[in-house]
């Protein structure tokens, strides 16, 4: 389905790096199909170009008008100008949004069209082909849009079709959730640097166990809590680490980080901010 669209992103941030080169990793598309654009930062759109091999604009207009399906992957603060860039270039491409907050309805707005609109909130693990992707689609886009847009992100790890109502709470606990894992591997890498393992040790440990930990909650039927409680014995040291962490309530504190991430993903939703200009994507 991919390997004839040819595919405009408007931003070369992270997350369109990350799609991007989840694509050209699985070979679902070939690199001249891709084009970026990042109307500030021409040192960015050649690090994408040398890298991929994709083509790449500081135009936004040029990027689109031979694109099937048009990405906005800008920050969420820059839509409203790069709306005005394109709209008179929009006809029945597909809009995929990965702009964080941001519903379909106010791109529809935005743009001023009656537009196939799909909001999809991937996270940054697309750049090895394991993404965590949900996907909404507006009130013109219809199934084959969304299966469209599926198979784009079927390429670069899962896809759960959801209501758009549940897109904030995916923003939280997806979007964000690989950095609350780094966030919390750093505090475990700086602990076993302490006791003497090397770096290379210690990356290698950790990232199996998380691997492990992963797979085995994909696996089972057992909650988390019952996963975490197999691995403690009664005076062990386990129980003593998590006698530290229920001393300073860590999990209440984790809880509410992400309760923030989602009512931050709505506030961007409730007041895009204005743009002034188009400095960084």
């Amino acid at each position: 389905m991919l390997n004839t669209q040819k595919i405009a992103f408007i931003g070369a941030g992270s997350m369109a790096e990350a799609i991007i080169g989840g694509l050209i990793t699985e070979q679902l598309i070939d690199p001249k199909q891709v084009i970026a654009t990042n109307n500030a930062n021409e040192k960015r759109l050649q690090e994408l170009e040398e890298k991929y091999g994709i083509q790449t604009t500081a135009n936004n207009e040029t990027a689109i008008q031979n694109a099937d399906i048009v990405v906005l992957a800008m920050k969420p603060k820059h839509l409203t100008e790069a709306a005005e860039q394109i709209n008179a270039f929009i006809s029945d491409q597909l809009i995929i949004s990965v702009l964080a907050g941001i519903s379909t309805s106010y791109i529809e707005e935005s743009i001023g069209k009656s537009i196939s609109v799909i909001r999809a909130m991937p996270n940054t693990s697309a750049k090895v082909g394991a993404s965590a992707t949900s996907l909404c689609k507006g009130r013109f886009a219809y199934d084959e849009h969304i299966q469209k847009a599926s198979s784009l992100f079927s390429a670069i790890g899962t896809v759960t079709i959801l209501s758009e109502e549940k897109m904030d709470a995916v923003t939280g606990v997806a979007g964000s959730g690989p950095a609350f894992f780094y966030y919390f591997v750093e505090a475990i890498e700086n602990a076993a640097l302490e006791a003497g393992l090397t770096e290379n040790e210690t990356k290698e440990l950790i990232a199996q166990t998380l691997t492990g930990a992963a797979r085995r909650l994909r696996n089972t039927d057992k909650s988390a809590r019952e996963l975490y409680m197999e691995v403690m014995s009664p005076a062990g040291t386990t129980e003593a680490a998590f006698e530290v962490l229920e001393n300073h309530n860590v999990k209440e504190h984790v809880k509410n980080s992400v309760l923030r991430a989602i009512e931050r993903s709505q506030e961007l939703g409730a007041t895009p901010a204005p743009f002034t200009s188009v400095n960084k994507q």
